[in-house]
């Protein structure tokens, strides 16, 4: 199979068009994989995160929600906006906890708490960043 010089270059128009219109996976999409589908209410989680980060390569964060069996942390405008999924135990005293992301951009941070009886809630943070930690 050979390939003329105008197919090559249509290829490649084709290519560099389908990069440049952005992610392809939005934070909605990944919440509605880890709520399969139930509504999600809003409060009862608690996020950490700075107002304003100096370096997205390193954004402290911290997620809390009192009776929740899991918390599962995006970032809305990264590329790929699944960060974390926290999961508790019955053992565990109390259900939170920190971590250290990369965030592309200035954006919201999202942390969905799966509570023990099957609902879910959600919280966010905006985060400004003022020098890109994903090559921006």
């Amino acid at each position: 199979m050979s390939l003329t010089r105008r197919e090559l270059l249509a290829i490649g128009a084709s290519a560099i068009a389908a990069a440049s219109a952005g992610p392809a996976f939005a934070a909605a999409d990944f919440i509605e994989g880890f709520t399969e589908g139930a509504d999600v209410g809003e409060g009862g989680v608690t996020i950490t995160a700075p107002e304003i980060a100096e370096n997205g390569n390193t954004v402290p964060i911290g997620v809390e929600a009192a009776g929740a069996v899991a918390i599962a942390v995006y970032a809305d405008g990264n590329p790929v906006p699944n960060v974390a999924v926290f999961k508790f135990g019955a053992l565990n005293p109390n259900q939170s906890a920190t971590t250290r992301i990369r965030l592309a951009r200035s954006q919201n941070v999202v942390a969905v708490a799966q509570m023990a009886d099957g609902s879910y809630t959600m919280a966010q943070a905006a985060v400004k960043v003022t020098i890109g930690g994903c090559g921006g």
